[in-house]
């Protein structure tokens, strides 16, 4: 291992994905003091996280995971060490039978998707008596506060969840629960507002339940979230319905601003009046989501600016576009401003860039995949991870 620190990174190769111990236990603490103060469970989801060699100081802290496919199941099982609650838009015959092994709770997009597979578990559970699987459903309740519509699962003609109108006054045999997912980096208010239509549109059943699940998008560890005010909602929510375990999943709070991802730059290019830094990582492939949201990172010592600035800064003032390198021509950002002129070598620290980032990336064009490390309290920094030519290899066959 070397050592290094969290300023510079001084030492670390670039590309490099960085998780910082201390980050991660200042908001693993911070999430078991909700539980310890309101008596829900919080699980890690692995939509948003799932670099399972950290998974020994999760538990710690947490017991049980969230998953969507066959693949989570088995992580959390296999890594994590406990079965998964297990939610899929669409479960197949080929995978259900593995997923049913890793799971501990299975939620149901829809009563087709129940109709289905619920023989499955009945069967199940007639052999495992021991450790049933419980069943619920997704609800939605037809409200969200979720501006990006991609990222809406409450939006008009969503394919997520059962409206109340298509449930009877009694429940599908063996359904104990319900699954609600309408947040996304939200606050506690949005939380508030949502609790207000679960209740008016499915409160009739909640009573004959035995779990809800809020989902995710509880962003309780960033800095201004009111975490109080989530902690007297949680507490009001277990009064008024003392038969439920309360269960939420998040997954950027478990990981938020957990450590950067360092790049370096590669070349600078002209055209136009418009420099362009190009790095030796890439939007496309490492930073998906800065696309795909979106929205412009953070750069340690940079300013962020409006992304026409660039048509009218003056070369004096060290304002960049950021080139990826891939092909794509799309792969850039705009714009920063430095406090220097960028040279070849100079490094860059895109900041909070562990979750989602890292489960989403891909090897197009095989462009180096960044190694992911993680920086003990000690400053020893260990990898998880490095990339090469045989993992680009075995992606594409």
């Amino acid at each position: 291992m070397i050592k290094t620190n969290n300023i510079t990174f001084e030492g670390v190769p670039t590309p490099c994905y960085v998780m910082e111990e201390s980050l991660l236990r200042k908001n693993l603490s911070l999430i078991r003091s909700v539980m310890d103060r309101t008596g829900v469970e919080i699980i890690l989801a692995f939509k948003s996280f799932a670099l399972w060699k950290s998974f020994p100081v999760f538990r710690e802290y947490i017991a049980h995971t969230t998953a969507s496919s066959l693949s989570e199941a088995r992580l959390a099982a296999e890594e994590f060490g406990s079965k998964a609650h297990t939610y899929s838009p669409a479960y197949t015959e080929t995978e259900f039978g593995q997923i049913l092994e890793c799971s501990s709770h299975i939620t149901f997009n829809s009563l087709t998707q129940y109709e289905r597979f619920w023989p499955y578990v009945r069967e199940y559970n007639r052999n495992h008596a021991e450790s049933p699987v419980s069943c619920g459903l997704r609800v939605n309740p037809e409200y969200s506060e979720i501006e990006v519509e991609i990222y809406n699962p409450c939006a008009p003609g969503s394919r997520f969840g059962i409206l109340a109108d298509a449930l009877n006054d009694d429940l599908p045999q063996g359904i104990e629960g319900f699954h609600c997912h309408c947040h996304c980096e939200s606050n506690s208010y949005a939380l508030e507002h949502t609790l207000k239509h679960i209740e008016e549109k499915f409160g009739k059943w909640l009573p004959r339940l035995k779990w809800l699940n809020l989902g995710g998008g509880h962003l309780m560890t960033r800095k201004d979230y009111d975490v109080k005010h989530l902690v007297a909602l949680l507490n009001g929510l277990q009064k008024r319905y003392p038969n439920l375990k309360i269960i939420l999943e998040p997954g950027s709070a478990f990981a938020w601003q957990t450590g950067p991802l360092l790049a370096s730059v590669v070349d600078i290019v002209e055209n136009h009046g418009i420099r362009t830094a190009i790095l030796d990582v890439s939007f496309t492939c490492h930073m998906p989501d800065c696309l795909e949201m979106p929205y412009q990172p953070t750069i340690r010592n940079a300013e962020a600016l409006p992304a026409d600035y660039i048509k009218t800064a003056s070369f004096d003032e060290h304002v960049y576009r950021l080139g990826g390198n891939s092909c794509l021509s799309g792969d850039f950002m705009s714009c920063w401003r430095f406090d220097h002129e960028l040279k070849v070598g100079d490094r860059l620290i895109f900041e909070d860039m562990i979750h989602y980032t890292t489960v989403k990336t891909n090897m197009f064009n095989g462009v180096t995949h960044p190694s992911i490390a993680f920086l003990h309290i000690d400053g020893s920094l260990e990898y998880f991870r490095r990339f090469g030519y045989e993992d680009y290899r075995e992606r594409m066959c």
